[in-house]
């Protein structure tokens, strides 16, 4: 697995609220040309994958070694429907219908300050399309844990044909120890409450201050929470049981977390994400997600047809 070197390089000073992401306010027409403008657009656009990773590590937000390379592994392409594809290497936000990308300028942004490891558990709330969550199992490897929850069903079932696409066609799926990721549709304010914590959280919409609390129980201690906040995006580390540090990184505008819906019952629709195995090879307590485990690249020959599951790899058993 790469190892990455922090660059302690000073970034070129940015306009306020140079990244944008999903979906502007209404605004009046002056207004709305700044949005379109500011939902992304702080590199060049690239002729292809490779010169929109230059793009962004030029202007300094691609600014380690282990993020760059997961960034050149995964073509931002991949992701978009084949009508859309001509804009994947700007950087600009997408969306159609359900299916939404963050511009490439805030899923770097939070790549680095993730501060991503080998063998760490990862919580992505709202996956959408995947691509985020196969760029983080590149670096998490045979021994983390990758697990993503989307609030819509079709999204979850692009981002699983994406991922197969991935698994059955990338070069890049035999150069990394990869952590499949795991997709589960729910809403992520309805996590059951005996969920495991993790090491990592990224939520991709506005978190309302009044959720701060919930999304900072997920975390464990020494772990680091990275959502949009009263339109910042925000880094969190759990420093104890009840002590946090909290560093704004970037003026952003998301779309906010869609509130829970009770269902007929009038009880919440629980996701679950069920409690952990114990690894065979480590011994070490990890989460179990709705899918499959993660796997090393030694076990990957022979890709099994319609599934995720390489022949002769070694699986955790879920009951």
């Amino acid at each position: 697995m790469f190892t990455a070197a922090e660059v302690g390089a000073k970034r070129p000073k940015r306009p306020k609220n140079c990244c944008r992401s999903l979906t502007p306010r209404l605004l009046s027409a002056e207004s709305c040309l700044i949005v379109i403008l500011n939902m992304g657009g702080a590199v060049s656009a690239g002729e292809d994958n490779d010169e929109l990773i230059d793009n962004l590590k030029e202007a300094q937000y691609i600014r380690t070694d282990l993020v760059e390379q997961a960034f050149r592994a995964i073509d931002r392409a991949d992701y978009y429907l084949e009508e859309f594809k001509e804009n994947a290497y700007k950087d600009l936000a997408w969306k159609h219908g359900n299916i939404h990308l963050s511009a490439p300028c805030i899923y770097s942004e939070v790549m680095e300050a993730l501060d991503l490891q080998p063998g760490l558990s990862f919580l992505n709330l709202g996956s959408g399309t995947g691509y985020l969550s196969s760029m983080v199992g590149l670096i998490l490897g045979p021994f983390g844990v990758n697990h993503g929850v989307e609030l819509h069903s079709d999204v979850t079932e692009y981002a699983k044909q994406k991922l197969d696409v991935f698994i059955r066609t990338s070069d890049s799926f035999d150069k990394f120890d990869f952590c499949e990721p795991s997709f589960v549709t729910g809403n992520c304010l309805e996590i059951a409450p005996d969920c495991c914590q993790y090491d990592r959280v990224y939520c991709g919409a506005g978190v309302q201050k009044e959720h701060e609390e919930y999304m900072k129980n997920l975390l464990k201690v020494g772990g680091i929470l990275v959502m949009p906040l009263e339109e910042k995006l925000t880094k969190i580390t759990r420093i104890g049981p009840s002590a946090w540090e909290t560093k704004k990184i970037l003026a952003v505008s998301f779309a906010p977390l869609v509130q829970p819906c009770r269902s007929e019952s009038g009880q919440p629709r629980l996701v679950q994400l069920r409690s952990a195995p114990v690894h065979s090879t480590t011994g070490r307590a990890q989460p179990a997600g709705p899918g499959p485990a993660c796997y090393p690249r030694q076990h990957q020959e022979g890709y099994a047809p319609g599934s995720h599951q390489r022949r002769g790899t070694q699986e955790h058993t879920y009951v």
